[in-house]
């Protein structure tokens, strides 16, 4: 009950606070959206370099256990021809 009470009080200071400080309030805010993009921007610029080294990275694995499969796939080929060759003298 104390928070419910303590939250009504703290709105009411800050509709007072708002109105009260109206044109100060605008000032702040046109301060802080250009640092807001800033920030915002740079975490979506973090976030698509590190999403394109994964795909890189996920690529890479996919290639290189596509590799290992044909060189198995070749092994067991060049197997099967030995056996259809047989022995020769």
């Amino acid at each position: 009950m104390s928070v419910l009470i303590g939250g009504g009080v703290a709105v009411l200071f800050g509709l007072i606070g708002l109105i009260i400080w109206w044109r100060d309030f605008f000032v702040l805010l046109k301060g802080g959206i250009p640092i807001l993009l800033l920030l915002g921007g740079a975490l979506a610029v973090y976030v698509g370099i590190d999403e394109l080294r994964e795909k890189v990275r996920e690529s890479q694995e996919k290639e290189k256990t596509e590799l290992e499969k044909a060189k198995a796939e070749a092994e067991k080929y060049r197997e099967e021809l030995e056996k259809m060759k047989g022995p020769q003298e």
